[in-house]
């Protein structure tokens, strides 16, 4: 079935909203955080407990996917759905942030991105068409469409060649997107200029997509520009479709892009910081490798009530991470995950009952944003 979005409450004092994507897979209640599942596999976590913890979707990456086992391998094994062993959502990036990011070993044209694999050097091309090609046979229920994310600081030129890039593309996806369950989503871009940022939104916005992305911010602009661009951009965006804010995810950047009007989310920041022995917790970060936790009993949150905060202590976790046991790694993934996902619940009962402005303002690293 084709995607569908409907807003249920709205804030009284911001432009906050709750709401539900319906796919085919199931629906998704937003605002949501998708954790990252690169490979098709969140790290560190079975997808059966992710569905305990009460994600509804999580994010796997186009451009991994294709390279390796290719995006025809998955097909023939049922889609990534089965492949992967989650019957919930699925949304597919294109592929272009990675391809863009590999600057020294890809080549941009107005007809195609070439690059070389990170992975063996191999040459490659990928095209609007086949960037939708592959979402397609990988059977996601949110595709993205190919686009040119440019780096801060770009200069104007670049800047402009990219939202004209982008929306050349943008129109390319649409003319060949075959796929009617799910829903295929464009993606505004425009760098941290105003006024490439409404012509770009403008031309995206005009075109039928089922959602509508913020990319290109959290490239090494900064917080304060990020937030800038945001709280520019996301008013630019149909109130009636869902918005996406990609690749930007501590908890208090979303919660500032939430009282902005933005639904959708995904970050790797929950587990890669895990792997990292970073934990996010209540009472602020931790560093669960600090001497300081080496005969501490507590758990790593006495308010959280995660797998891992009922079983182990700072000193048990710090030993593991130390040891380099895989144990670390999953401990603290299923916590921050469990954290990820109660603060996006909290924010939803505070949109729900209007008071989101208060929990804003009482929310740790604010500033009473």
């Amino acid at each position: 079935m084709p995607l569908r979005f409907r807003i249920e409450a709205k804030d009284r004092s911001t432009e906050a909203r709750t709401g539900v994507v319906s796919t085919e897979c199931g629906e998704i209640r937003t605002p949501a955080f998708l954790p990252v599942g690169t490979a098709a596999a969140v790290k560190g976590v079975w997808p059966s407990q992710l569905k305990e913890m009460g994600y509804e979707c999580i994010l796997a990456n186009t451009y991994h996917l294709y390279l390796r086992p290719g995006h025809e391998r998955i097909l023939r094994l049922g889609g990534v759905h089965r492949f992967m062993g989650w019957d919930r959502p699925v949304l597919t990036d294109s592929g272009g942030y990675q391809v863009f990011s590999l600057s020294a070993l890809r080549t941009v044209s107005d007809g195609e991105v070439t690059f070389r694999s990170h992975i063996d050097g191999s040459r490659h091309v990928l095209s609007p068409e086949l960037a939708v090609e592959i979402q397609e046979a990988l059977g996601s229920d949110i595709r993205m469409v190919l686009d040119e994310c440019v780096e801060y600081p770009a200069g104007r030129r670049e800047v402009e060649e990219s939202v004209r890039r982008t929306t050349a593309w943008a129109r390319r996806s649409l003319a060949v997107s075959r796929r009617e369950e799910g829903g295929l989503f464009g993606i505004v871009q425009g760098g941290m200029d105003h006024g490439l940022r409404r012509r770009s939104a403008e031309e995206i916005c005009a075109l039928p997509f089922s959602g509508y992305a913020i990319g290109g911010v959290s490239v090494g602009e900064g917080k304060d520009l990020l937030r800038e661009t945001v709280e520019f951009t996301a008013p630019l965006l149909p109130v009636e479709k869902p918005r996406y804010l990609m690749g930007v995810g501590t908890p208090e950047d979303i919660l500032f892009a939430v009282a902005r009007g933005v639904d959708l989310f995904d970050c790797v920041l929950p587990t890669r910081n895990a792997r990292n022995g970073m934990l996010f917790t209540s009472a602020g970060p931790m560093s669960i490798k600090q001497a300081r936790h080496a005969d501490d009993s507590l758990p790593p949150d006495e308010e959280c009530e995660c797998l891992t905060c009922r079983t182990f202590s700072r000193a048990y976790l710090r030993h593991l991470y130390l040891q380099k046991e895989i144990l670390s790694s999953m401990a603290l993934t299923v916590h921050n995950l469990h954290y990820y996902r109660r603060w996006m619940e909290r924010i939803r009962e505070a949109i729900s009952v209007g008071n989101l402005e208060h929990f804003v303002k009482e929310s740790p690293g604010s500033s009473g944003e």
